[in-house]
């Protein structure tokens, strides 16, 4: 399946309860994007309306008009960290996994760190998750894990991997 994917530089209503309904189904998924089960809708409405500020830029995949995907790109303001971002919160809804999506939103963040002058790229997730290997075959190299980093949505704390990719 191929989704159009774009940049959103603001949020309106129907794109703000459609990314809404995505994390809470990627969320009680068992996906571990920073929020566990069960869900309030008011954290996750705060959660997208205070995302877009400066140095933070989202891209959406749709289809057939719907968002089905989505992952941010956090640029380092930094003076001395103007050349890297961090991939941040790539979720893609269980009912369009295995299509392809995250690899395009993975493509499509990449070109758009380019666009903006970043040359490497930094990423964690959750170790033994299915996305290990999405980043790994995009090019992702491991840097190193940290051991009960994060809790999941079963109270167990579960280590971290962390990535990075150069650019060229």
């Amino acid at each position: 399946m191929r989704a159009h994917l774009r940049v959103v530089a603001e949020l309106g209503p129907r794109q703000l309860a459609e990314l809404a309904e995505l994390l809470v189904a990627v969320v009680h998924d068992g996906a571990s994007v920073g929020f566990l089960p069960p869900l309030p809708v008011d954290q996750v409405e705060r959660y997208w309306s205070g995302l877009l500020a400066a140095g933070v830029v989202l891209l959406i995949a749709e289809t057939d008009g719907r968002i089905i995907g989505t992952v941010q790109l956090h640029l380092a303001s930094q003076p001395n960290a103007r050349h890297r971002a961090e991939v941040a919160k790539l979720m893609v809804h269980p009912a369009a996994r295995r299509q392809g999506i995250g690899r395009q939103l993975m493509h499509e963040v990449e070109a758009e760190a380019r666009r903006r002058g970043r040359s490497l790229l930094v990423l964690d997730t959750r170790a033994g998750d299915p996305s290990n290997e999405l980043y790994t075959s995009v090019g992702f190299q491991e840097a190193g894990r940290i051991p009960r980093y994060a809790r999941s949505g079963n109270g167990q704390l579960d280590a971290a991997v962390f990535y990075y990719k150069e650019l060229t």
